[in-house]
């Protein structure tokens, strides 16, 4: 077999494993479960705050999860994401690109908001970014950004 058949085979392998992974991820993403009693809150802002932009927002945990990177499949892990002015997102989606993912497994970020109204809700995701089942989400609050 010539050189150039086999690097021809080896990739159209590399392919169809990482198609396979990726089909795979989607099937099953979604199922992580949650730690019943488990809340994820706003350790430093409350509902009807007014606040200057830029701010430091804190994401606090109540009961048996921790956090832990993105892409680490840890058993009762997960990391926070901040949905700033969209709804909730989809309990079998993974979290919208457009929205903050802490994927570092960060509690806290500074954010920059432009004068106005603002909703921001936190999400703890897992590994892949999906929201547990049941999610782990926060009230939505409303903050005023001078």
């Amino acid at each position: 077999m010539n050189e150039s058949l086999i690097k021809s085979l080896i990739k159209i392998t590399k392919i169809k494993i990482l198609g396979l992974f990726i089909a795979v991820t989607v099937i099953y993403a979604g199922d992580t479960p949650s730690v019943p009693g488990t809340k994820v809150y706003f350790i430093n802002i409350k509902d009807g705050e007014i606040l200057k932009s830029p701010f430091l927002v804190q994401f606090g945990l109540t009961g048996e999860m921790g956090i832990a990177p993105a892409l680490a499949d840890w058993p009762d892990t997960g990391h926070h994401h901040l949905i700033i002015n969209a709804p909730p997102p989809n309990e079998n989606k993974a979290i919208s690109k457009k929205q903050l993912h802490l994927h570092k497994g960060q509690t806290e970020i500074t954010i920059k908001l432009p004068p106005g109204k603002h909703t921001l809700q936190a999400v703890l995701g897992d590994y892949s970014h999906i929201p547990h089942d049941p999610p782990v989400m926060s009230e939505v609050i409303t903050v005023t950004v001078e």
